[in-house]
């Protein structure tokens, strides 16, 4: 088999700045993010295809790039950022006001301590590694691009080294934060994260 290459990148920083958006809230790229993100691939390697979020933040640059190489483009549902509940929409700073204990509970055990309406974590993760495994069977051999958000790259990095859904979020990702991923006949491997 073949070596599967998936390079992820998360979307630059989105119009009203850092906030929980989740899956209900489709802010477009600022200024600032079409800068990051056109910066992030300045020196590109060939990828063969891209796949995106359908949320704009992901989507409207995957696209521009897409017709810029010369690249098809595919959207997948399933790589939509996950549903935050009650949160979306919302700063840290508004959530830790409102309720700190909430918030600290979050970080300490994401997979129990959901904001009220979530998506339930392991759900969530299910729904993005179906999304991988079945890009890496269908591209098998490929160098991909998958254009996402935080969230379902946290999820694909866990799912990569086999960690327990808890540790999720102790993964740090920057707007337009590049990971590679590789797959072949020994499984998958994290080559490298947040560049």
């Amino acid at each position: 088999m073949k070596e599967t290459i998936i390079d992820l990148i998360r979307h630059g920083e989105p119009e009203g700045g850092s906030r929980y958006r989740g899956h209900r809230i489709d802010d477009p790229l600022s200024e600032k993010g079409w800068s990051q993100m056109w910066a992030a691939v300045e020196n590109p390697p060939a990828w063969q295809q891209i796949i995106t979020s359908p949320l704009q933040r992901c989507h409207a640059f995957a696209k521009a790039l897409a017709e810029k190489q010369g690249l098809p483009v595919e959207i997948d549902k399933r790589l939509r950022e996950i549903g935050f509940g009650e949160w979306e929409g919302q700063t840290r700073a508004q959530i830790q006001q409102r309720n700190q204990a909430e918030y600290d509970n979050f970080y300490r055990d994401p997979v129990n301590c959901r904001p009220k309406g979530a998506e339930p974590l392991n759900d969530f993760i299910e729904r993005t590694r179906s999304a991988f495994e079945d890009a890496v069977k269908h591209y098998s051999g490929s160098h991909l691009l998958i254009v996402a958000h935080a969230g379902v790259i946290r999820a694909l990095v866990t799912y990569a080294l086999a960690a327990r859904a808890a540790a999720m979020y102790r993964i740090n990702i920057s707007n337009a934060g590049k990971t590679r991923i590789t797959h072949d006949r020994n499984g998958t491997k994290l080559q490298f994260h947040n560049r």
